[in-house]
């Protein structure tokens, strides 16, 4: 049997890796794993405009790389995931800080100091292209070389100068920006990806950024603007349910799931800041983290729904690095799949917590019909549909019909009927499901709240009543009055 060597085309390999599917903010959340296996305590990721020709460099003070580490690194698959990695490692198949450098741009810097030695390294995807000989071009720059890049000297000299250790990635030719746009346009769109990575990053580091007690802290800086973590289970106010332990290969994976506060228990500014992007409907889910660093959020694994009774609920799971191949982790690490037995957990956990999520919508609306005495609507179940009716024997309404004549009691039923019928169930769904925080009862002004307080209390002097001329049975109908007035906002039920 003949055996030849048959490398692939550098060039053709090199552009084809480049669509794998990275996005700018996968890209970097990337290149800062790197940062964070290395220990770094502080990550800059430092970028500009520059007149069109838009430059970033993510740096760190983690330990360095002497030059043969570094050339190392920079090989195409430098570590082989089967490999059996540190349980703090958040690489997997030593491809991450190219593929994602490429997807963006077309010229990769790496100089990183170790030992107060610096060493420099670039690749360049137009320099492969030119190389007759289809070879792995990878340049080793000296110190002069490193100097002649004008923006990288100045971020050397702020930062590697001062540390004892650290690496700077910097990416040159971006070229992924959209083609066809004006420049000022191109910068705005720019400008938007910067904002988005940043939300990105909040997210898939909180755990570093604002870490647990006994873990590591990780600084993350946008220009020199210190992001804040996003905890997307607003664990200080969110209920936590029964956390739960169970063994896979022999590895333990911990799930711990969160009932977010309802809208009426926290301010209008948190409540839409923890709906995140898409709202609460389309944020609820697992989210899996590994190594305390999110994968993947907001997703069912098709195992259940997305309804409004649930979009309260989040589920932290948390897996080792050990566990990669059988969750199907992929080199963005930005997705995952759980295993067959790790499905039968999770739904079974599932069905325990849906109920709960479930209660909170519930349980909100009975309770509410049980505080009040004479709800002005009713809720009424029958023939499995159900119907919402204005309830006919309202004090308030009973006191205006025993006014009325057999002729007009008939008209003003069927006034309440047609008032019923016309009720817009369509448009009263969709507010409340997408925005039920602005959901809300029309107001009584003064001098609707006197008329009915004078049809209660049947004094046409109502505004200048003293409390010592009501007496015990009229006190009593001014507090359901109230309460009724206070009360009978159908939104909330």
């Amino acid at each position: 049997m003949e055996k030849i060597n048959l490398p692939p085309n550098p060039s053709s390999l090199a552009e084809s890796m480049r669509d794998i599917g990275y996005s700018i903010e996968t890209a970097i959340a990337d290149v800062i794993d790197n940062s964070i296996t290395a220990e770094a305590k502080t990550v800059d990721v430092r970028f500009s405009w520059d007149n069109g020709n838009p430059w970033l460099a993510i740096i760190d003070d983690g330990y360095g790389m002497v030059k043969d580490e570094l050339i190392s690194a920079m090989r195409f698959g430098s570590s082989n995931p089967l490999e059996k990695r540190d349980k703090n490692d958040l690489g997997r198949f030593g491809l991450g800080l190219k593929t994602a450098s490429f997807s963006q741009c077309r010229c990769l810097v790496v100089i990183s100091k170790k030992e107060n030695v610096t060493s420099g390294v670039k690749w360049d995807l137009d320099l492969i292209a030119q190389s007759a000989d289809n070879d792995w071009i990878l340049s080793v720059l000296n110190e002069d070389e490193v100097n002649s890049i004008s923006e990288l000297f100045i971020l050397r000299e702020e930062y590697l100068a001062r540390d004892s250790e650290g690496t700077i990635v910097f990416w040159q030719k971006m070229d992924r920006l959209e083609s066809g746009l004006s420049k000022q346009s191109q910068e705005i769109k720019f400008n938007e990806s910067i904002n988005s990575v940043r939300q990105h990053l909040e997210l898939v580091f909180h755990r570093f950024l604002l870490p647990d007690i006994g873990k590591s802290k990780v600084n993350i800086f946008f220009n020199k603007d210190k992001i804040e973590a996003f905890d997307p289970f607003n664990s200080a106010k969110s209920v936590e349910l029964r956390k739960e332990e169970f063994l896979f290969e022999n590895e333990s994976i911990y799930i711990q799931p969160y009932i977010l506060p309802h809208h009426n228990k926290v301010t209008k500014l948190e409540w839409e800041k923890y709906a995140g992007k898409q709202g609460y409907l389309h944020e609820q889910g697992f989210y899996v983290y590994r190594n305390r660093r999110l994968i993947i959020s907001a997703t069912w694994f098709r195992m259940l729904r997305k309804e409004e009774l649930t979009k309260l609920l989040r589920v932290r799971i948390d897996i080792p690095n050990s566990l990669d191949s059988f969750w199907h982790i992929d080199v963005k690490k930005s997705h995952a799949t759980p295993p067959v037995k790790i499905r039968d957990e999770l739904k079974r956990i599932i069905g325990k917590i849906e109920f709960s999520g479930k209660q909170v919508y519930k349980q909100r609306g009975q309770r509410l019909s049980s505080e009040v005495k004479f709800p002005a609507w009713e809720r009424i179940a029958k023939d499995n549909q159900i119907y919402y009716q204005i309830n006919r024997e309202h004090p308030l309404l009973m006191k205006y019909v025993d006014n009325l004549d057999e002729k007009q009691r008939s008209l003003f039923n069927d006034i309440i009927s047609t008032l019923e019928s016309s009720f817009p169930r369509e448009s009263f769904y969709s507010d409340t499901a997408s925005t039920p925080e602005n959901v809300a009862a029309p107001t009584l002004d003064k001098s609707q709240i006197l008329a009915l307080i004078e049809m209660f209390l049947g004094d046409s002097q109502a505004e200048s009543l003293k409390w010592s001329s009501i007496n015990a049975e009229n006190l009593s109908h001014f507090f359901q009055l109230c309460h009724f007035l206070c009360r009978c906002n159908i939104a909330e039920r």
